[in-house]
C-alpha cells in the first residue's frame, strides 16, 4: 500500500509538471515505475501464498513471480547506477557539457535499461540458469542452490552477480565519493564567504537525496543478499525460514522508501501531496500548479 500510494503520487507529481521535467528527472519516474510495477506484479500473489501458508499456482506462477522480480530488480539497481553517473557528469562537468544531457539521451539509457534487464530476467526461460521456491516456499526467486550443482548455474550466478550486482554497486559508490569530494572542494573555497551560494546549497542537497535513495535501496538488500550467498556454500535447510523470510520481506521494502525521501526534500512535493482533495470517500491527490520552476530546490534532480 504504501509503494502504490507514494509511487503513484511521485508520478502523478511528474506528470503534472511533466513540460518542466529536466533530463535526469526521468530516471527518477523510471525507478517508481520499476517499484509500482514490482507491487502490482508481485506482492498480491506473494501475500496470498503467505495466508496460504504454501505456493499458489504451481510452477507457472513461481516462474512467473520469479521473472517479474528479475527483471524490476535489476531495473532498479541500473536505474540507480545510471542516476550516479549523471550526477556525477552534472556535477563534474561545465554547464554546456551537462547541457548534453538531454531528454532523448535519457530516454536512450532508460530503454537500454529495460532491455538489459529483460535480456537478464528472460535467460533462465531459455536455459542458461534456473528460477525456483524461496527455502521457506511463498515466494520464487533465482535458485541459488544450483551454484555447485552445475556448470550451468554456477556461470549464470557468477555472470549475473558481477553484471548486475557488483559493478553497479561499485558504480554507485566510485560516483558518489567522487562527488562528495566535489561538493567539499567547493565548500573549501566558499568557507570564507558570508553566504554560501544557493547553487552550492542546491548541489549539496540534490547529492543527499541522491545518496539516501541508493543507501536505502542497497541496504535493503544487504540481508537477502547474504543469505542467497548462505544458500550457495551451504545447504538452504542449514537456516531456519524466519533467517530467509524476513531478508525477503525487507527486500520487498526497498519500494516504499523513496517517496518519503522525495517528501523530505521537496518543500513543491510535500506542498503537493498536503493539497488533497475527498472524491468519493477516498483521498486523491491534485497536485498545484505552481510551476516548481519557481523553487530550484522542488526538483528532485535537476542539473
Amino acid at each position: 500500500i504504501l509503494t502504490i500510494l507514494g509511487n503513484s503520487a511521485v508520478l502523478a507529481t511528474a506528470v503534472k509538471r511533466s513540460s518542466l521535467l529536466k533530463s535526469p528527472e526521468l530516471l527518477t519516474v523510471n525507478l517508481a515505475v520499476a517499484d509500482m510495477g514490482m507491487a502490482i506484479s508481485m506482492y498480491p500473489l506473494a501475500i496470498a501464498s503467505a495466508w496460504n501458508h504454501a505456493w499458489l499456482g504451481g510452477d507457472v506462477s513461481c516462474l512467473y513471480y520469479a521473472l517479474m522480480g528479475f527483471l524490476f530488480g535489476v531495473c532498479s539497481m541500473m536505474t540507480l547506477c545510471a542516476m550516479a553517473v549523471i550526477r556525477f557528469l552534472v556535477t563534474n562537468s561545465s554547464k554546456s557539457n551537462s547541457e548534453k544531457i538531454t531528454k532523448n539521451t535519457v530516454r536512450i539509457l532508460i530503454t537500454f535499461i529495460w532491455l538489459y534487464s529483460l535480456l537478464w530476467a528472460i535467460l533462465p526461460l531459455v536455459g542458461w540458469g534456473y528460477y525456483g521456491p524461496e527455502p521457506f516456499g511463498i515466494s520464487c526467486t533465482i535458485a541459488w542452490s544450483k551454484f555447485h550443482n552445475s556448470s550451468n548455474g554456477f556461470s549464470f550466478i557468477l555472470s549475473m552477480f558481477l553484471l548486475c550486482t557488483v559493478l553497479p554497486a561499485l558504480t554507485i559508490v566510485a560516483c558518489y565519493l567522487g562527488i562528495a569530494w566535489k561538493v567539499h572542494k567547493a565548500y573549501q573555497e566558499i568557507q570564507n564567504m558570508d553566504r554560501i551560494p544557493n547553487a552550492a546549497k542546491l548541489e549539496k542537497k540534490l547529492t543527499l537525496m541522491a545518496v539516501l535513495i541508493s543507501v536505502g535501496f542497497l541496504s535493503s538488500w544487504t540481508p537477502y543478499a547474504a543469505a542467497s550467498f548462505w544458500s550457495i556454500f551451504n545447504s538452504s535447510d542449514s537456516l531456519q525460514p524466519i533467517f530467509t523470510l524476513l531478508p525477503c520481506l525487507f527486500a520487498k521494502s526497498s519500494t516504499a522508501y523513496n517517496p518519503f525521501i522525495y517528501y523530505i526534500f521537496s518543500k513543491t512535493f510535500r506542498r503537493e501531496i498536503k493539497q488533497l482533495q475527498c472524491c468519493r470517500g477516498w483521498r486523491v491527490p491534485f497536485f498545484s500548479t505552481h510551476s516548481s520552476a519557481e523553487n530550484p530546490t522542488s526538483m528532485m534532480w535537476s542539473g
